[in-house]
């Protein structure tokens, strides 16, 4: 049962976010290499993350305010959104099959549930069934999110760099970064202060995140163009 919860929610996603693909499907075998680097991220971001809290322990007191928003801004976030990121970006920028600025998306949220479903199993190894279901809510869908706002400004990005303007290609492609950092930044230091006020504000986020997503998803699915016009 378990195993089978570890990795539904992905399936479930992934397949959701392929079907909206809707003008030209992009090949399996560049997904399921996308999906292999995302879930090879789960090394980087231990490797780094400790790195990173090594040396965050000889600037930080722990337990402090401080220490919360440089562990999960920076330790996590910066370092999972970012080996996402480098995935997606090495993968596919100079790719022929992407031509269109759905297709960001599409990779954005594969490459990042590669990375979910591996954390996914890692937590349910020693899990129950309400961990499962609390994660299949929240954490795998959050790392969807996460991906849904990477691709977006990811394929306007490739569409202003086939356009010429490379200003605009440079800021989405910030954007692509930084966007899921302090979303998925602000996700993590609310549940991690274990306080009342922030784990309402966090509800509140989740929803209203997960409506723009998906509203996101459903604009650029509609509205999807070439990148090259």
């Amino acid at each position: 049962m378990l195993p089978l919860l570890a990795v539904l929610p992905s399936v479930a996603l992934i397949v959701y976010t392929y079907r909206k693909d809707t003008i030209e499907k992009e090949p399996l075998s560049l997904l399921c290499t996308l999906f292999v680097g995302g879930a090879l991220t789960v090394v980087s971001a231990v490797v780094l993350g400790a790195a990173l809290e090594a040396v965050g322990e000889e600037l930080i007191e722990r337990d402090t305010m401080a220490w919360l928003i440089a562990d999960n801004f920076i330790m996590t976030a910066l370092v999972e959104e970012g080996g996402k990121y480098f995935v997606l970006k090495r993968k596919t920028w100079r790719s022929p099959e992407f031509n269109y600025i759905f297709d960001g998306i599409v990779y954005a949220v594969i490459v990042s549930l590669g990375f979910a479903t591996i954390e996914n199993i890692l937590y349910l190894l020693d899990g129950d069934l309400s961990t499962a279901i609390l994660r299949a809510v929240l954490s795998v869908p959050g790392h969807a999110i996460d991906g849904v706002f990477m691709g977006s400004f990811y394929g306007l990005a490739k569409r202003f760099e086939c356009a010429g303007e490379r200003g605009k290609c440079r800021a989405n492609l910030r954007h692509a970064l930084w966007v899921p950092v302090l979303i998925h930044g602000f996700y993590d230091f609310c549940l991690s202060t274990e306080d009342e006020l922030f784990i309402c504000v966090f509800f509140v986020f989740e929803i209203i995140i997960t409506v723009l997503a998906f509203r996101r998803v459903r604009k650029f699915s509609r509205e999807d163009a070439p990148v090259i016009q």
